[in-house]
């Protein structure tokens, strides 16, 4: 094929494919694809040369730099990205215009390319104190949370240093994203350093915003309106409140996010958040009062299970934890929410609930078998303990199983040959896991 039919073919001028043919002229992005779409091959077929020729072995250009790491963005071509990253973050001019990259292909909600992207960022600013060097870690950050509770608490810890670095506005958004990871490790101590922290913080705007006179500068907006984050900082008391069993503390704290007459703030975002605390308030008020033996509250609570107040498998896991606590009978409330549970737990298409919900099925599996083999149904109660068991080892929970195997111990005497025989082996599927887990090496972060 001449060059002149093949300009046809690529829709690259024929001297411009002369010239690059030549090496008299280095090859765009848009030029390369058309070429490569003129060949016959797949997008991308010849981008790991593309590095080779245009980045190692010629000073990299960002004018061709940049469209290339789109396109390698668009086909998933991380590896191409990483090599790129390796090869240009030996020169640190360079990081500015990377990150504005990362950011962009961050709001575009292509995350993988973008963490490349920040890791080199932060790789090559390591020894700076920059504010740019924080927002990288907060991005990755978000980035790498809700994979597995191991991962997100070395991505919370790694973290939680650079808060201080970032602009005042974006500490709270931070401090309420680690506020999170932390309460679903229910690392109580830690949420409440956290809520604390984020009620001082934004107290502090708060004043600045609404209450002074002379403002002594203009903070940028965070992503919610300031009430939010004091509301919301009490709402984490009150759950670890909840998590420590202190339910009368608990309540104290729900009455703090309850009493809004202080917010001056006035949206339609604002009237939701409010609304939305209301709300909790209600729930939380009868839920913490059933766990201080108020019997009379149940019925009220009950109304609010599945719904926006509280969710279906919470909700119930609540009730049936009160009731054990106080040897109530709630078979009415058992009969009527646990088959939704089962049947939204096992839906076709329900996919992998997160970890956090599969936390609170495997325990709900442990009150029910509590439950019943309290009342002195072993076929009942031994059925949900294994079930228990089964789901604590596969979260990789050694609490939880602990816990399992201790109710089993206390109640082994109850236990025909046949359930003391499947608890056998169970229990050596479970150690079995257990050091598999553990003799694995770790995956990198």
């Amino acid at each position: 094929m001449t060059i002149n039919q093949f300009a046809g073919v690529s829709g690259v001028n024929s001297g411009t494919l002369s010239s690059i043919i030549n090496g008299n002229r280095p090859i765009a992005m848009q030029q390369l694809d058309r070429i490569t779409s003129g060949m016959g091959l797949a997008e991308g077929a010849f981008y790991e040369l593309y590095i080779d020729e245009c980045v190692i072995h010629s000073t990299p250009d960002w004018r061709r730099l940049g469209p290339f790491l789109h396109r390698c963005a668009e086909l998933n071509k991380l590896e191409c990205i990483r090599q790129v990253v390796l090869i240009i973050m030996d020169n640190i001019t360079y990081a500015p215009v990377l990150f504005d990259t990362a950011e962009q292909f961050y709001g575009q909600g292509n995350y993988q390319a973008a963490a490349l992207l920040y890791e080199g960022v932060a790789d090559s600013e390591k020894y700076q104190h920059s504010e740019r060097l924080a927002l990288c870690q907060y991005r990755l950050f978000t980035i790498r949370v809700g994979q597995d509770r191991e991962a997100d608490f070395r991505a919370a810890t790694r973290f939680e240093y650079f808060v201080e670095r970032l602009d005042e506005s974006d500490q709270l958004g931070a401090l309420q994203q680690l506020a999170d990871v932390y309460l679903s490790l229910q690392y109580w101590d830690k949420v409440w350093l956290l809520a604390e922290e984020l009620y001082r913080k934004t107290a502090i705007q708060y004043e600045i915003k609404h209450h002074k006179v002379r403002k002594q500068k203009e903070l940028r907006e965070p992503p919610k309106p300031l009430c939010f984050y004091i509301l919301y900082a009490y709402w984490l008391q009150s759950v670890v409140c909840d998590g420590r069993g202190e339910y009368e503390r608990a309540l104290h704290y729900v009455t703090l996010y309850s009493e809004m007459d202080w917010i001056v703030e006035d949206s339609e975002e604002v009237r939701q958040i409010k609304e939305y605390f209301s709300s909790q308030a209600i729930v939380n008020t009868y839920l913490f009062r059933l766990m201080c033996g108020d019997l009379e509250v149940l019925h009220n609570y009950v109304e609010y299970i599945g719904t926006g107040g509280t969710g279906l498998l919470p909700g119930m896991l609540k009730a049936v934890q009160a009731a054990n606590r106080f040897h109530w009978n709630v078979d009415e409330l058992i009969g009527r929410f646990l088959p939704q549970v089962e049947q939204e737990w096992s839906a076709p298409g329900h996919g992998k609930p997160g970890a956090d919900l599969r936390d609170k099925y495997a325990e709900l599996l442990y009150e029910l078998a509590g439950y019943y083999l309290r009342a002195g149904e072993q076929e009942q109660g031994f059925r949900y303990l294994f079930l228990s068991l089964e789901a604590s080892a596969e979260l990789g929970s050694e609490t939880c199983v602990i816990r399992c195997v201790r109710l089993f111990e206390q109640y082994r005497p109850q236990a025909s040959a046949a359930q003391q025989e499947d608890y056998k082996q169970l229990i050596n599927k479970v150690q079995t896991a257990h050091a598999s887990r553990h003799l694995a090496p770790a995956g990198k972060l």
